[in-house]
């Protein structure tokens, strides 16, 4: 393959999590050993360092419909918020008939924020049955994949583009980079919203490698990719949501200066080596060195009786799974409130997913895989912890998603 930045061929492995299957798809019961399986690996790109998957599972198979919806968690809901009034406040501030358009907007929890604050929304979603929630919920969606030909054909263009945890999920990554240009008004600013591959690696947040994670941005890589398009990053900060993703702001290039803290970050990103390959191969060592506690862990929870429900069933607890051979044989039942979910399967382990509100009574123990909700999740289940429940976090960021 060719690095999907900058189309060097000089491409090392730096992270192999084996065969997997594609994680957001849950099974029907009929469907259970049935998944078929895909290599899961992470290669780094000696010359530009953009760390990166090998393998391309088709976005038709995992975007034209799936069970992820952004509004389950008011975390979630709660940053989108925040970051929806401070680009108005930032950017937008008495300015008249504002425009955005949301690229993956999913279930329109981001678009539903701007539209209080009074702005004209558009929001392009692959997901047929997603797109057909956010319209019914009154937020104009398109069922498209987003790229440069939809942003000509759109015929229009916005005061905000808006790029929420997608960004790094894209297959016609130019196209659709040239596409955010292409609806940008000239003094426009792009919001893009990503995973940090160095909080990634410092939290060895390993789960949040899957196909849908396509590449890992740093600072310095992402920029790399924004300035080929005549896109540049002026301004970020690293916020807590997902155990650390970076918020930026992107411009056409020129029209701003860079921020004072986003140079501090860049010279933190060489400080700590985080472009550097030896800290990708440091990387994968302590994953493997984190499945050896995990597998001890639990095997021995499982020594003294204790029954162990896997909280919550997001796609990334999947790879998690997966990698260390967790299954029934550990974890009774993944328990979630996503409704969509209710009935079926985990991908490749098989454990089944039951709601919250149809349990007869807790476990002992709940094997945290939505960590990157660490306090919104202990905050709700204060009586479970003071029955003494346990809540094992087997990824424990230094900072969660509220």
């Amino acid at each position: 393959m060719i690095c999907r930045v900058c189309g060097s061929a000089n491409l090392d492995l730096v992270v192999d999590l084996g065969s997997q299957p594609w994680c957001n798809h849950f099974l029907r019961k009929e469907e259970v050993g049935t998944e078929p399986f895909y290599p899961l690996r992470v290669v780094y790109c000696l010359n530009c360092a953009t760390a990166q998957l090998d393998y391309t599972l088709k976005k038709e198979i995992m975007f034209g419909d799936h069970t992820y919806l952004s509004g389950v968690t008011r975390s979630l809901s709660a940053h989108f918020r925040q970051v929806a009034m401070e680009a108005d406040a930032r950017f937008l501030e008495g300015a008249q008939a504002n425009s955005v358009l949301d690229i993956g907007s999913n279930d329109g929890t981001q678009l539903k924020h701007f539209q209080d604050l009074g702005y004209d929304v558009l929001g392009v979603e692959s997901s047929k049955g997603t797109a057909e929630r956010a319209n019914a919920a009154g937020v104009p969606t398109l069922n498209e994949f987003f790229d440069h030909a939809l942003a000509c054909r759109l015929g229009r263009k916005f005061d905000l583009v808006n790029a929420a945890g997608v960004f790094f999920h894209l297959e016609e990554l130019h196209s659709v980079t040239e596409g955010i240009r292409q609806a940008l008004k000239q003094d426009g600013v792009f919001i893009v919203q990503f995973l940090y591959m160095k909080s990634i690696m410092e939290n060895v947040a390993f789960d949040q490698i899957y196909h849908e994670h396509l590449l890992y941005y740093n600072l310095h890589t992402i920029q790399r990719l924004l300035n080929l398009h005549g896109l540049a990053m002026f301004d970020c900060y690293l916020a807590p949501i997902h155990g650390g993703s970076i918020i930026g702001f992107v411009t056409h290039a020129g029209r701003h200066e860079s921020s004072a803290r986003m140079l501090e970050m860049q010279r933190a990103e060489v400080a700590g080596r985080s472009n550097d390959i030896v800290t990708y191969h440091a990387f994968y060592r302590r994953i493997q060195q984190m499945k050896s506690d995990n597998l001890g862990y639990l095997s021995a929870a499982k020594r003294d009786g204790k029954r162990i429900f896997g909280f919550g069933a997001p796609v990334k607890g999947n790879t998690l799974l997966n990698h260390f051979g967790v299954g029934t044989d550990f974890i009774d039942c993944l328990v979630e409130k996503n409704t969509m979910r209710r009935g079926l399967y985990s991908p490749g382990m098989h454990i089944p997913v039951v709601m919250e509100d149809e349990l007869s009574a807790p476990p002992n123990v709940y094997y945290v895989l939505a960590w990157n909700f660490k306090s919104e999740i202990l905050k709700n289940n204060q009586k479970l912890l003071d029955e003494g429940v346990e809540f094992y976090f087997p990824v424990n960021p230094k900072e969660d998603g509220v």
